[in-house]
């Protein structure tokens, strides 16, 4: 092969792993409907203009009737408006893993079986992360809690380690996080993580990174903020004991939006 030849198709397979996981999801009409549910609060409805939940979810490659199991929803779960509905009306399964499987305000919000179906729930947290069930899930979603377990020792190993044994062979782990530059500090304590701290965590636990996206991409987010990352919507921190934001500055930062995040897809082998 000569060496134009193969620069060429290096470059190929470089393009394919960026573009090609995009087209990769068929989650169907269910998902329309269920990022369309009345059931969605107004607040978690404005911030799909930020978060690309439909285009999103086709890139990590959600199909009907699969097994999800979300990570640390919270509760009033962005996520779990979605994804509970979606399995339910797929014939699928939702699953959160948290620190307290009994949280009142989570089992609250998923009351309505006739909207969520039968939701089940793990317990995760620091030092318990061995409950998941093994080869039972077919997708995993991480949505933007790298940068505290980056802070608490073993935990990313821990529980990414975690992940790939609930995975079936071939199960996806999807990952939304608040991207920082590379080269920097992942227990900054800023809220961001560089992709790299993603990636070499989960190739560490024997995943293989599948796609990359810029879906979630926002070139305003200068990531240099008094409060972090909470300094932006939705959490809007404006004060602390040292500082308080003029009215100038919360609107500057309201107009940058929420932040630049990555969106990664990541495979455990078949």
């Amino acid at each position: 092969m000569s060496i134009v030849r193969r620069r060429v198709l290096t470059a190929f397979a470089a393009l394919a792993l960026i573009a090609a996981p995009a087209l990769a999801g068929t989650p169907g009409k269910a998902l329309d409907d269920a990022v369309a549910g009345s059931w969605r609060s107004a607040e978690n409805r404005a911030r799909d203009q930020y978060r690309h939940p439909v285009e999103a979810l086709a890139f990590w490659g959600l199909k009907p009737g699969m097994t999800i199991i979300e990570v640390n929803p919270g509760a009033k779960g962005w996520w779990t408006e979605i994804l509970a509905p979606y399995a339910k009306a797929t014939g699928g399964v939702y699953a959160a893993a948290m620190p307290k499987t009994d949280d009142p305000a989570f089992w609250a919000e998923v009351a309505d079986k006739t909207i969520y179906g039968e939701v089940k729930a793990y317990p995760l947290s620091g030092d318990n992360y061995a409950s998941l069930p093994a080869n039972s899930a077919d997708m995993v979603l991480v949505a933007r809690a790298y940068h505290n377990w980056a802070r608490q020792g073993e935990t990313t190993d821990n529980f990414m380690k975690a992940f790939y044994g609930a995975l079936k062979p071939g199960g996806i782990l999807a990952v939304e996080q608040h991207r920082a530059p590379e080269g920097s500090d992942p227990q900054a304590g800023t809220g961001y993580v560089p992709e790299s701290y993603v990636i070499e965590a989960a190739k560490k636990a024997g995943f293989v990174l599948e796609g990359r996206s810029e879906i979630n991409a926002n070139p305003k987010d200068t990531r240099d903020y008094p409060f972090g990352v909470w300094t932006l919507k939705p959490i809007r921190s404006s004060k602390n004991d040292s500082r308080t934001l003029t009215p100038e500055e919360r609107a500057a930062y309201d107009a940058i939006g929420e932040s630049d995040r990555m969106t990664l897809r990541f495979r455990k082998p078949a």
